[in-house]
C-alpha cells in the first residue's frame, strides 16, 4: 500500500472516531471554558485574521469571533462543524467554517495573524506535518497559541488506560498528551517559534454525581473511548476495559464518594512565529 493511500484511509478512521458518539455534546457538559482561555492567552483583537485548526465544534472560534476577529475554523469532520455552525448562527456571529486536515492544510503561506488550537491539533497522528503547517501558514511575526492535555494529567492518564485495549497506532504516529509538554513542543517548532507564555492550568470538572460517571459519558460521547471499548469488544475484553475505566476515575477522582471533582491538566502555549 502506497503512503498516500494509506494516509488517505487512516483520516478516514479518524473522522469516523470523531464523528461517533456526541462529541459536541462532552463539549457543552465540561469542555467550554477552555476555547475562551486560549484566546484570551492568544491576545486575539478585532481584525485579526485568525486561523482554529482542528477547531471542532468551534470552542475557540467562536469566543474569538466575537473579539471581532476575522476567524476561519477548519477540522477534518465535517459533522463537528456543522454543529459549530449551528452555534454560531444562533449567536448571530459570521466564521469561515472548512473541511481540513491539520497535517495538509488548505491555506496560503503567511496567510493568517493568529494560528490556534484548543485541544484539537495534539490529536494530528503525525506531530511534525502539524507542527510544521502551523508554522507555515502563519505570518511572521504573528501568534501561534496552543492549549493541549499534558501527558502527566488526567488525560494523558485516560489515554495511558485505553492503549493496551486500542488498535496499534499507524506507522509512525505521537501520542496526543506530548503536545502538552515543553520539551516536545521545544522539539517541533525549534527556533521557528519564540515561545512567550507556557503555562500549565487545570479544568475542574463537576459535572457528575459519581466518580464513575465520567467513564461512561467518556464510553457515550468520546470518540477515542468509543474505538478503544470496540476494539476491546473484538478480542471479548469489554468487560476487562469497563474495569480498567472505573479504576481510573476512582483513582482521578478529588471529590467524594456523592459528588465527583476532577481536575484535568493543561498547557497553554503561546508564541511569535518568526
Amino acid at each position: 500500500m502506497n503512503v498516500h493511500v494509506a494516509d488517505s484511509e487512516l483520516k478516514t478512521r479518524h473522522r469516523a472516531m470523531w464523528a461517533a458518539g456526541d462529541y459536541p455534546a462532552m463539549v457543552e457538559t465540561f469542555l467550554l471554558p477552555v476555547g475562551p482561555r486560549l484566546v484570551e492567552a492568544c491576545g486575539i483583537s478585532p481584525g485579526a485574521r485568525v486561523l482554529d485548526v482542528a477547531a471542532g465544534t468551534g470552542n475557540a472560534s467562536i469566543p474569538a469571533a466575537r473579539t471581532g476577529a476575522s476567524v476561519t475554523a477548519s477540522d477534518l469532520t465535517p459533522e463537528l462543524l456543522e454543529a459549530g455552525r449551528r452555534t454560531a448562527e444562533a449567536d448571530g456571529l459570521e466564521l469561515e467554517w472548512v473541511e481540513a486536515d491539520a497535517e495538509h492544510l488548505p491555506f496560503d503561506e503567511t496567510s493568517f495573524d493568529v494560528v490556534m488550537s484548543s485541544i484539537g491539533v495534539m490529536f494530528a497522528p503525525h506531530h511534525q506535518d502539524a507542527a510544521d503547517e502551523l508554522v507555515r501558514v502563519c505570518r511572521p511575526g504573528g501568534t501561534i497559541g496552543l492549549l493541549s492535555w499534558t501527558p502527566e494529567g488526567m488525560l494523558g492518564a485516560l489515554f495511558a488506560t485505553m492503549k493496551p485495549f486500542a488498535p496499534p497506532p499507524p506507522p509512525g504516529a505521537q501520542p496526543p498528551p506530548l503536545w502538552g509538554s515543553e520539551e516536545h513542543l521545544a522539539a517541533l517548532f525549534g527556533d521557528r517559534v519564540q515561545f512567550h507564555t507556557l503555562e500549565r492550568d487545570v479544568l475542574e470538572i463537576t459535572a457528575f454525581e459519581r466518580a464513575r460517571d465520567y467513564g461512561e459519558h467518556f464510553k457515550a460521547y468520546y470518540g477515542p473511548t468509543i474505538a478503544a471499548r470496540a476494539n476491546a469488544a473484538r478480542d471479548g475484553r469489554e468487560a476487562e476495559f469497563d474495569e480498567a475505566l472505573e479504576r481510573f476515575c476512582d483513582e482521578w477522582n478529588r471529590g467524594t464518594t456523592d459528588r465527583a471533582r476532577f481536575e484535568k491538566e493543561y498547557l497553554v502555549a503561546v508564541g511569535t512565529r518568526r
